[in-house]
């Protein structure tokens, strides 16, 4: 089988799980093409084919206002897409893998739904099946979501569910798939050595915030819970997610006035992956405290997980409350509550959790994944 596999993210879970993925339907035999930007990552062990003739989201450069970001986004969006169509025709494949997007989708699904009358088979990894994110009128974004399902044959979720596609999409086929762990390097140093260059005291517990800083994570709270815990410690590594989510600075000016900021510690930019073992290493238990409108699987998850750390967790109904209490991966609490942040903190203190990595690994394998990927698309 040969496969192409859109995949226009350069950095995040998105472009960690392009490669886990890709890698894992090469190993079963597919011969993949990714396409992606001149800034995906490369050098991971890939597999696949890599070529890069898509254009980057984030711009080069800040843009002044609202209006010139969506006049970018716009325009990049709808290139890539028509890159896509382009090496889809001139390349002969039949079998597209991508992840589900409904931005824009009224401009750029036409000429997809073509291909797929042609005999094209798309697939999509639906990694946000519920979102409340509504961008633009509710009815153009109804539309969207209506025309971002309408050339898909295949729909890939990681928790079975009944997709809200607008309209009755009859031959569109929804298989829930798990998602595997991300797999890092070791650390590079010892946690002592981590801890030291972090002026962490040796004999504390410490707080893991991982991934970009984005409003839905609650950092707020898990900074207000601190009050209650004199010896806990967080540091908090990742980039900010955008310009319309909290900066760091609101959190720090909050660990300020609530007199934490001496047991905080910021690791705001970009995390190399030979850099993310030593924060795993130099922690004691990842907070994954998503408000309830996250319904989705946890990237973040799956790299405390290749390091094996339990977590303190909440979120709405979905597959990210279902592995951890399944499998018995950290405390769960609920979500957007300091009480509930409080109490889970105190049951980890004094009863940590006991996972079942080995279950949980078997279970929820990148073999796994790409074989109902080829299944369905066969």
């Amino acid at each position: 089988m040969k496969l192409l596999y859109y995949s226009p993210a350069s950095y995040g879970g998105i472009a960690d799980y392009a490669h886990e993925q890709a890698n894992a339907l090469v190993a079963l035999g597919v011969d993949v093409t990714l396409l992606s930007t001149a800034k995906y990552p490369t050098g991971r062990g890939e597999k696949y084919h890599i070529v890069p003739i898509l254009q980057e989201i984030t711009p080069t450069k800040p843009l002044p206002h609202k209006v010139s970001k969506a006049i970018h986004f716009s325009s990049v969006t709808l290139f890539n897409f028509t890159k896509l169509v382009s090496f889809i025709e001139e390349n002969d494949f039949q079998y597209v893998l991508m992840g589900y997007v409904e931005y824009l989708a009224p401009l750029w699904s036409y000429r997809l739904r073509q291909l797929s009358k042609k005999g094209v088979v798309f697939g999509a990894v639906v990694h946000d099946p519920v979102r409340d994110f509504v961008v633009g009128p509710r009815w153009w974004h109804r539309w969207s979501i209506a025309c971002g399902y309408s050339f898909l044959r295949e729909a890939f979720v990681h928790e079975a569910i009944e997709l809200d596609t607008v309209r009755p999409m009859p031959r569109l086929r929804t298989t829930a798939i798990p998602q595997g762990i991300y797999h890092f390097p070791n650390g590079t140093q010892s946690r002592e050595k981590t801890r030291s260059s972090l002026d962490l005291p040796f004999d504390v517990k410490v707080m893991l915030a991982f991934g970009h800083i984005r409003d839905n994570k609650n950092l707020d709270l898990v900074i207000r819970a601190m009050t209650n815990f004199p010896n806990l410690y967080l540091i908090v590594a990742g980039k900010e997610q955008s310009s319309n989510q909290r900066p760091a600075s609101f959190y720090q000016d909050l660990a300020k006035s609530l007199g934490v900021a001496d047991r905080c510690r910021w690791e705001v930019r970009f995390i190399a992956d030979t850099e993310i073992g030593n924060f795993f290493e130099a922690t004691d238990i990842t907070v994954l405290t998503y408000s309830k409108t996250f319904r989705s699987a946890s990237s973040a998850l799956n790299t405390s997980a290749n390091y094996r750390q339990p977590c303190i967790a909440s979120a709405g109904e979905g597959s990210l409350r279902s592995v951890i209490q399944n499998y018995e991966l950290g405390i769960w609490i609920d979500p957007d509550d300091v009480d509930a942040l409080v109490k889970g903190i105190i049951r980890w203190l004094e009863n940590p959790p006991n996972p079942e990595w080995e279950r949980y690994f078997e279970e929820n394998s990148w073999q796994r994944n790409a074989q109902l990927v080829i299944d369905r698309f066969k």
